[in-house]
Formats: structure tokens, C-alpha cells, sequence
């Protein structure tokens, strides 16, 4: 049987972690960059700042929302055109599933970083933490400073791919 090491952010570290505790044969690494709706619910706030991008999405209600949630912070035009862009792709929603239970989670077998964006407005980054460390048998957390959830990857601090290649290069 062959293994790999997943990392996800936000609703992608959601899939990574569901998939890592229905596979636990074949997930030897696991790296949740600001996950959503793993071990907490969203910020009220958030939502509900997120709702007019929600029910109607357009170019400037994307970027109005993640330049709140950013702080203004200086990303990749590249980024700004793809937000922007994504206000028009079809509104198919995602596949989306309840938070596991933390007695599910203490079913987790592969060494989990978790990696939280220090400014994150998506939740309570200090609950996260703490519920991930009491449901997960093998957890390393961290915060990144300066990040906030929108800027994750992409424009995250520097040390963020060492801490990451270092996790998933150590036994």
C-alpha cells in the first residue's frame, strides 16, 4: 500500500482531514493550513460579512470581502484577478459535510501540523488550537504571523514552506 502526505488549507484541509480519517492506511502525513470546519465552526462575523458574496456573488463583493478579511494586506494581483474571476464560475456548491466529532478525531492516525493564520477572522484561531490538541493524538501547532485566512498560501510568511517541508520531510 502506498502513502502520501496531504496538505489543505481552509476547505481543502476540510477534504485532507476527512479523507486522512476514512483512509488512515494511506495518509502518513497530514498539514491543515487555517482548516474550516475541522475542529470549530465559522466566526458569526465572518459569515456574515461573507453572506452578500455568498447569495450573490459579484467582482467587487468578492474583493470588498477579502480586503476586509486580508486587513488591505498586499497580495498578488494575480490573486485579486482570480477572486474577481470567481464571482462568475458556476455556482455549484461544494461538497460539504458535517465537523467530525472529536471522538472521530482521536481516530487520526497520521502526525498532524496545523498551521493557523494569526489574524484569521474565518474563527477563533485559540479554539481551534485547543480542540485540535484535545481530539488529536499527534498534533504540532503553530501560528503564522501576520497571515490571515485569504492570504494563506498564497501569500504567506516565508518561514510557512520551511515549517512545512520540515514536517513532511521528518519520520
Amino acid at each position: 500500500m502506498s502513502f502520501t502526505s496531504l496538505v489543505g488549507h481552509s476547505y481543502g484541509a476540510w477534504i485532507a482531514l476527512r479523507y486522512a480519517l476514512n483512509a488512515p492506511a494511506r495518509v502518513d502525513r497530514l498539514v491543515l493550513l487555517d482548516p474550516t470546519n475541522c475542529f470549530t465552526g465559522f466566526s458569526p462575523r465572518y459569515l456574515l460579512r461573507a453572506l452578500p458574496m455568498l447569495l450573490r456573488p459579484t467582482p467587487a463583493r468578492n474583493a470588498a470581502f477579502l480586503r476586509w478579511e486580508t486587513g488591505g494586506a498586499e497580495l498578488d494581483p494575480r490573486w485579486w484577478h482570480l477572486a474577481a474571476l470567481a464571482a462568475d464560475f458556476p455556482a455549484a456548491r461544494p461538497v460539504a459535510g458535517p465537523r467530525p466529532r472529536p471522538a472521530r478525531l482521536r481516530t487520526l492516525k497520521p502526525p498532524t501540523l496545523l498551521l493557523l493564520a494569526e489574524r484569521s477572522r474565518a474563527h477563533d484561531i485559540a479554539e481551534v488550537a485547543a480542540r485540535a490538541r484535545a481530539a488529536l493524538r499527534d498534533v504540532e501547532t503553530a501560528t503564522l504571523p501576520k497571515a490571515t485566512h485569504h492570504t494563506l498560501p498564497v501569500g504567506s510568511p516565508p518561514e510557512t514552506y520551511d515549517r512545512v517541508a520540515g514536517f513532511l520531510a521528518s519520520e
